[in-house]
């Protein structure tokens, strides 16, 4: 029997973000298709009306209300009190929950070095525009988290940050969205980077996240390895997460029954990301990075 190896990441593919890409992400802010309110005034305009300096409409006057914005204008020729109303500015809560179980430590490229250049790219995108950032590194709970980060300054920690997360343990998105949805009340863009691979399945994790009117977003990430595997023969399987073991004889007829099984899991998982609003994107790791970012997440609506 032949025992598969892993393939792990070398270590001169771990550098997650060039100078030169960083300069091309600059030019891009991350999307959100809900209005949300954070904790600080920050650069992006919402719909709630405020007191800023970009007019938006007019209500009636009420007692107690700021004379300073009565139109008097409007009173002159109508006799009504009516008071403007003013687009309010507000930051953007973006989180990135990042699956660092030991399955991602895996792939050629390997996946997880290609999830955490993902993050890296939305942090940096969300820093430069001054967006409240948190990471998080999951496996089957929260195990490594940086929260409510602001501003370019942040950019090199964030990234060693993110370098330094090792690849560990097994997922249990369940308890992880559960764990997430009781500590953050507040709402935001939240991207789930993952292969979604867990035993325990998605669907409660996902329930949690919603649960949290979250304006969500699950980018599955596999292997060209697990997609089109070139096994043959008799082989020793071993589970990466949890080291449960399988003999299996290989052949064409298995192999072909495998990849019909693993296209009904990503196009159910789709569909039940669409079913609930949730942006869904699959992705295997032969996809270039640069692409994925500046195209295909472009064309789901994350960036512009």
């Amino acid at each position: 029997m032949a025992t598969v190896p892993a393939r792990t990441a070398k270590n001169d593919d771990k550098v997650l973000l060039s100078p030169e890409f960083m300069t091309k992400l600059e030019q891009l802010e991350i999307l959100s298709r809900k209005i949300f309110i954070g904790r600080m005034k920050g650069e992006r305009r919402s719909k709630k009306k405020g007191e800023s300096i970009e007019f938006a409409d007019y209500r009636n006057y009420v007692v107690g209300d700021d004379l300073r914005f009565l139109d008097w204008n409007i009173y002159a020729r109508l006799e009504r009190l009516l008071l403007k109303l003013f687009m309010e500015e507000e930051d953007l809560n973006i989180t990135v929950l990042l699956d660092v179980s030991k399955s991602m430590d895996w792939g050629d490229p390997h996946k997880g070095i290609y999830v955490k250049r993902v993050a890296a790219a939305l942090a940096y995108i969300g820093l430069v525009n001054y967006d409240r950032i948190s990471l998080y590194g999951y496996n089957s709970t929260l195990v490594h988290e940086m929260r409510g980060v602001r501003g370019r300054r942040l950019v090199s920690q964030v990234i060693k940050f993110l370098e330094d997360m090792p690849f560990e343990g097994h997922s249990d998105l369940a308890a992880v969205g559960k764990r997430f949805a009781l500590r953050h009340t507040g709402k935001g863009v939240v991207i789930v980077l993952s292969d979604f691979m867990d035993k325990g399945g998605y669907a409660d994790g996902i329930r949690y996240l919603l649960s949290r009117d979250l304006d969500l977003y699950a980018i599955q990430v596999l292997s060209p390895e697990e997609i089109d595997p070139t096994l043959v023969g008799d082989l020793k399987l071993r589970d990466v997460e949890d080291d449960d073991l399988a003999e299996i004889t290989i052949s064409k007829p298995l192999l072909d029954r495998y990849k019909a099984n693993l296209q009904a899991f990503c196009t159910e998982l789709k569909d039940h990301c669409t079913r609930r609003g949730i942006v869904y994107l699959f992705t295997n790791t032969r996809v270039a990075f640069d692409t994925l970012v500046l195209a295909y997440l472009r064309q789901r609506g994350l960036l512009r």
